[in-house]
């Protein structure tokens, strides 16, 4: 076959096995060239995640989600104002996808993901934190699980700082891995 039967194949050809090529080709490229590309440019192992859990949804406006949840907050040492002050203040949702930066320190109120005591790494807000150890907390949990590790983080179990996230974009990637295996937290793309 010459390069131009190839190019042709691939671009111009309406067959099954055409569209099956470039499925392939596209994940191929976006796995192998993008997300490694990325996670140079970001300095991260993992520079986009997938959200499957909805331990940072605020189910609701942030004055409503503050009635529910800003006790603990306030009891620990975090108020209404700064916490407004943070990165995705109001939370975000299963199917949203975070794109990730990697970071040697962390303040209070920014969003990391790590790697936990169970399978599955988890995205929460860290909500304490000193000499590179930090505690984490989902927005909608009641408070930081000692199962899951997430009152003793080291600096070399944390995967990245969430930088931004586009909503809803991840539901592929959280049905795939619910129907397939099962995930809980959070998917690594």
């Amino acid at each position: 076959m010459t390069w131009k039967k190839i190019w042709y194949f691939i671009w111009k050809d309406d067959s099954f096995l055409s569209w099956c090529v470039n499925v392939i080709l596209a994940f191929v490229i976006v796995k192998f060239l993008i997300f490694p590309g990325l996670g140079l440019a970001l300095g991260t192992s993992h520079p986009v995640v997938a959200v499957v859990s909805e331990s940072m949804n605020h189910n609701g406006n942030f004055d409503d989600w503050w009635e529910r949840q800003g006790e603990w907050y306030e009891k620990n040492g975090i108020t209404k104002e700064e916490f407004q002050e943070f990165s995705m203040n109001n939370g975000f949702s299963k199917g949203d996808i975070i794109f990730l930066k990697g970071k040697e320190t962390f303040e209070i109120g920014e969003i990391i993901v790590f790697s936990a005591n169970s399978d599955n790494p988890i995205i929460h807000r860290v909500v304490a934190g000193n000499e590179g150890i930090y505690q984490t907390k989902g927005d909608a949990n009641s408070d930081s699980s000692e199962g899951l590790g997430e009152k003793n983080i080291r600096r070399d179990r944390i995967i990245g700082k969430a930088l931004f996230r586009i909503p809803y974009l991840g539901w592929i990637k959280v049905w795939a891995s619910e129907t397939v295996g099962g995930v809980k937290n959070v998917v690594l793309s």
